[in-house]
Parts: C-alpha cells; structure tokens; sequence
C-alpha cells in the first residue's frame, strides 16, 4: 500500500538554510477572536472594542497579538516539532504590522541553526518563522528552538552551528506594527486604570493576583483553534506512557493566560511589539493554576512616537502558587519548582 501520511521531520531531516512552507492558511474572523476571548478572558479594550479602537485611529479591534502569535506558530507544527522531545526557547520575535478580522495568515520557516545533543537521540533545531498576511506582507517573525528526536540514532550529526541573537529586540524597531494613534482619544477609564508609560518604573515588581485553573477541554480548544497538531497535548493513548504519562499543556496557552491576567496592574499595555526571549520552564498540565507577576525591565522612548512609549517586562507564571508567598528574586525565577514560564518582552503604553 502507497504511504501517504505523514510522521513529520525528524532531526536528520532538516538542513541548514532549509526553508519550509507551511501548508493550511487560515483566515482570521471575529469568531476566532470571540474564541480567544472566552479561553483566556484577555480584556486590553483596544483588542475588545472597535469603538475604543476606532477612537485612538485603528480602522477596527485589532486581532490579539498572542493570537496571531499561536496561528502562526500552530502552521510549523507539523514540519518542525511533530516529532519534539521539548519547545526550548523563542527570541527575536516582532510583531510587525497589524492583523484584523478576515485577515488570512500562512507561514514559512527557514533553518537557522541545528546542534545534535551528547546523547546521539535528539538534537537541536533552530529555525526563524515568518508569518505573512493575504498581501504578502509580513505580520510576525521570530525565532524558536526546539529538541527533536532522531529517527535513526546512527544516523551521523550535522555540522554544529548556533545562531548568534540578539538580547533583545531594539526599542527603534517596535513602532511598526502600531499605526500613528490620535492618542487624546485613549480613555483610560473604559481601558481599566489610569497608569500610562510614565507611570512605570524600572525595577518595579507587580503581582497580578489573581489565579486562573486549567481545564482540560480548554487547553485542547485552544490548541486545536491555532492548529497546532503535536501529539503531546492530545493524545492520552500514546502519552499514558510517555515522560509524564499524561496529556502536556501548549506552552503557549500558558503565555496567553500569563497575558490576560498581567491585565491587573498593566491594562493599558494594550499591544505587544516583541518578545525578546522565553522558556518554557516547568511542565503545566490540566488542573493547574496559573498565577503570574512582572517586573519592569526598561522604560524606553520610542522614535519619531509622542503617542506611546514601551516597557520591556519580564513576566514569570508560576503554578499552584500565589505570586503573594512566592519567594521571588530580583533577575531570577528559575529556582523555585512552582516556576513555569519566563517571558521577556516589549509592550507599548500610552503616553
């Protein structure tokens, strides 16, 4: 019998300077948004209201960002980490222009880097994704590095190379993907607080308080709405017997509520312009709660932009324990086990 599925990449399949086109684009409605809305509770009022977006120069809502993020990623599922032992990390990511409803998203990756590990099973692929809009123009690019498991572990390592990238993304580079704003317009109490840009403080600590549980049907919902088809997060036939013995949480479904609950204490975050690096650090399964706090990084002007100005955030999501007795220190977060996301990244405020 002719085969004519497909078992996704394995590390010897890739090459350096490899590049993959995605198959499957997929056109973003308002029930996608609507979708996204009822996973994570996300309440940034430009995202929420055409009114509200329409006031400070928006043509409408814009789609979240995160969601735009996880669409584009779920395309490379298949070709990059069908076959991933572990998501390792993500860097230089930046959003670049805006995403609307109707809008159709496809994605193309290039290889960057690959390393096989010491063991001979697995080794590490780089690759830099790129996520394009109807007319061709690029919405989001990043780049993410994954394990992946060896078909053959015989088979003979690559050349080891390992990209150099950048700390983090330049605060001249944000400004793209947030068309000039009549800012006057911007009403801080419909958006939930009054704290704008200046209001911000580096070294500032804020713990968003509240605590969202996990459900095993929305984490799979989710996964399923960005198309991302890794067997780890669905299949509990194959994963009773694998590392946890149990189906795995997405770890982006992890950042999006470690987003929406950043709500409190940073509302008028209203757009993420990069993340300038993240780890998925602990494993999150249904059950879980999820709690999360962020420390102000940078306060950064932004060129030729009166209207907003950025904040570099480190935002760190902990499980089954509260960021009010989680014994945190300034520039770490890894040391403690209740740790399971460190995400570094640019938002704008208005100013």
């Amino acid at each position: 019998m002719a085969e004519k599925t497909s078992t996704g990449n394995f590390f010897e399949d890739f090459t350096l300077g490899q590049t993959i086109t995605h198959a499957t684009p997929r056109t973003l409605t308002s029930g996608d948004a609507a979708l996204y809305t009822a996973l994570y509770g996300s309440r940034f009022a430009v995202q929420c209201a055409d009114s509200f977006a329409q006031k400070i120069g928006y043509a409408c809502a814009p789609l979240d960002d995160l969601l735009v993020f996880h669409t584009v990623f779920g395309k490379t599922v298949p070709d990059i980490s069908l076959n991933a032992a572990a998501n390792l990390g993500y860097a230089d990511c930046r959003f670049v222009n805006p995403v609307y409803p109707g809008d159709t998203l496809s994605t193309t990756s290039e290889v960057i880097g690959l390393k096989e590990n010491s063991s001979g099973r697995t080794g590490v692929v780089y690759v830099r994704s790129t996520g394009r809009n109807q007319h061709g123009g690029v919405v989001l690019e990043y780049v993410r590095w994954v394990m992946v498991n060896k078909r053959d572990p015989e088979s003979p390592a690559p050349e080891t190379v390992v990209p150099e990238l950048p700390e983090t993304v330049p605060a001249e580079l944000l400004g793209s993907a947030v068309p000039p704003l009549q800012i006057e317009g911007y009403d801080t109490t419909l958006a939930g607080a009054p704290h704008r840009w200046g209001d911000y403080t580096p070294g500032e600590r804020i713990d968003h308080f509240d605590g969202i549980t996990i459900e095993e049907a929305e984490h799979q919902m989710a996964t399923r709405l960005y198309q991302n088809t890794a067997r780890v997060h669905f299949n509990q036939h194959s994963e009773k017997d694998g590392r946890f013995g149990r189906r795995l949480v997405y770890g982006g479904h992890v950042i999006s509520m470690a987003r929406a609950l950043s709500f409190n204490g940073l509302a008028n975050a209203f757009h993420i312009t990069a993340i300038n690096g993240g780890r998925h650090v602990g494993p999150v399964f249904a059950g879980d709660t999820i709690f999360a706090w962020s420390e102000v990084l940078a306060r950064e002007e932004m060129e030729g932009r009166s209207d907003i100005g950025a904040l570099r955030l480190r935002t760190v999501a902990t499980k089954n324990r509260s960021c009010l007795d989680f014994p945190y220190k300034a520039g770490d977060a890894t040391f403690d086990p209740s740790v399971v996301l460190d995400l570094d990244y640019w938002v704008v405020m208005p100013r």
